[in-house]
């Protein structure tokens, strides 16, 4: 069985008919693994608190803020195959065939962000209003993509061997679960304090905050729009500084399987061909299921803790505590990976979060208890975070050894498997805003009917947990195990010593 090196150990090198193969060094691990920190700071701010902000903030309609969410994830759609089939077809200039459109794209998504978290001033039209999040979400989405699936792309090219492969790839979600405790830390300590100021008079009032005309909140509900912008430029920083990181510390890396030329096939047949491959869509299908079950339950956390589970004010630090338990757990789910294959710790794994998220909604105002299940929900968390990535790049040289024709298509798998984690985000907050809107759910009032704090619990334990068993059953049946992976980096090792006698003939 393959095992992946330890960081600690001295540099070696294996031999392959008379070349030099060197690991990976631990500076480009970390420099590619920073990289990551954009999308998943902007992706925490974006999944744990753009929904409470449009209703609660911006003050939209339930259904408007849904038809936003769902337009916005549609348009992702659109951009993330677009993107990747973009990327595959781009010629390798200096910086490489890569790293420029990171590059580029980085400061109009770092604008287009901050413009999200703006509440236009005036008594505007709620058409206007809604329009000018429609935009921003959409050309956000756009940049993102145009980052992040040449970044994820970029696993393949990082040079090294399948084990240094590996190893970037958990050095990579190490800081990626960082980032996003950092995104939802640093967007939650600052806004947090305004919304149970929010909450604290509203209750005072014993009224509705369209009704209030208390100056008091008023004053508090310009504060949060105020925390909001700052919020957004903080994570628009380290956003920038991240992406230098990345740009100035790793050189992309060409290789036999993944010469980093323009693709040849065409949009639809290089499709066809990437969705053809059953151990990628095996692999598709139980991500999808995994991503919109955390997500349906992330979107609705924190109105669960505010309406239903009597932790408003603390949410954002139950928040931070799962946080920080996935960043510590990637290392164990890291060593059990090695032990016990990829598809065992991901069973396992999932299966924790199940009985976190049946006992969350069955005691309400009790704090400890809530910080031992999110501790529980944290470590889960990390396995959803590590292992389908880690298990992407074995599904792509699967289709490499078994389509040697079909080369240079890498952005293309990263683009599906980006958009299906993206359009599960946004078909979580569709279904949640939604389900609030058919339930009776009002922007501002103070107390809710039955039927609300019913759909807040539907929504945080049987949906999720449904959709984690239907996810479960599909990564039972996926094909790669370990003895494939074994299997395939013998074959992989015959290609590289296949052309280096043909190089060494000529």
């Amino acid at each position: 069985m393959s095992e992946l090196p330890q960081e600690g150990a001295p540099s070696r090198r294996t031999a392959v008919q008379g070349q030099g193969q060197l690991m990976l060094p631990l500076c480009r691990k970390v420099c590619y693994a920073i990289g990551g920190s954009p999308y998943q700071m902007t992706g925490s701010a974006l999944g744990f608190f753009f929904q409470i902000f449009l209703l609660d903030v911006a003050q939209l309609k339930p259904f408007h803020a849904s038809l936003i969410l769902f337009f916005g994830h549609a348009w992702d759609a659109v951009t993330d195959p677009a993107i990747g089939f973009l990327v595959s077809r781009s010629p390798r200039r200096k910086l490489g065939k890569l790293i420029p459109w990171i590059a580029f794209s980085t400061p109009f998504g770092v604008t287009f962000y901050c413009m999200l978290w703006f509440v236009p001033f005036g008594t505007i039209p709620l058409w206007q209003k809604c329009l000018w999040y429609l935009v921003m979400y959409c050309c956000f989405q756009a940049c993102k993509s145009c980052y992040h699936v040449p970044y994820s792309s970029l696993t393949m090219f990082l040079g090294g061997s399948q084990r240094d492969r590996d190893s970037a790839t958990a050095y990579r979600m190490g800081v990626e679960v960082f980032s996003t405790l950092v995104g939802s830390g640093i967007q939650g300590q600052i806004v947090g304090s305004y919304h149970a100021s929010m909450t604290q008079i509203c209750a005072t009032f014993n009224g509705t905050l369209q009704n209030s005309t208390s100056a008091g909140l008023t004053d508090t509900l310009e504060n949060t729009c105020r925390a909001y912008i700052i919020a957004s430029v903080v994570l628009g920083s380290l956003y920038i500084l991240s992406c230098l990181v990345l740009v100035f510390g790793v050189k992309e890396q060409p290789g036999p399987l993944g010469p980093l030329e323009k693709a040849k096939l065409p949009f639809f047949r290089s499709l066809r061909v990437i969705l053809a491959h059953r151990s990628y869509t095996h692999l598709l299908c139980a991500f999808l299921l995994a991503s919109l079950a955390f997500q349906v339950a992330q979107g609705i956390f924190a109105f669960y803790c505010m309406h239903a589970g009597g932790m408003a004010g603390r949410f954002q630090h139950l928040v931070l505590i799962m946080l920080v338990t996935a960043s510590l757990s990637i290392p164990v789910w890291q060593r059990m990976l090695v032990r016990f294959g990829k598809k065992k710790t991901v069973l396992v794994g999932l299966s924790i979060i199940i009985p976190a998220l049946i006992v969350i909604t069955q005691v309400t105002h009790n704090f400890p208890v809530f910080v031992v299940m999110v501790i529980m929900a944290g470590c889960s968390l990390a396995v959803l975070y590590l292992l389908p990535w880690s298990m992407l790049p074995d599904a792509v040289d699967d289709f490499r050894l078994k389509n040697p024709s079909c080369l240079n298509l890498e952005a293309f798998f990263y683009s599906f498997y980006v958009f299906f984690n993206k359009f599960a985000g946004g078909l979580a907050l569709g279904i949640s805003t939604m389900s609030l809107h058919f339930a009776g759910y009002k922007a501002g009032d103070c107390t809710h009917n039955p039927s609300v704090i019913l759909t807040l619990k539907i929504l945080m334990a049987p949906v999720p947990i449904i959709l984690l068993l239907a996810s479960m059953v599909t990564f039972y049946f996926y094909p790669i195990n370990e003895e494939r992976r074994w299997q395939m980096k013998m074959e992989m090792e015959a290609v590289e010593q296949g052309r280096g006698e043909n190089a060494n003939s000529g």
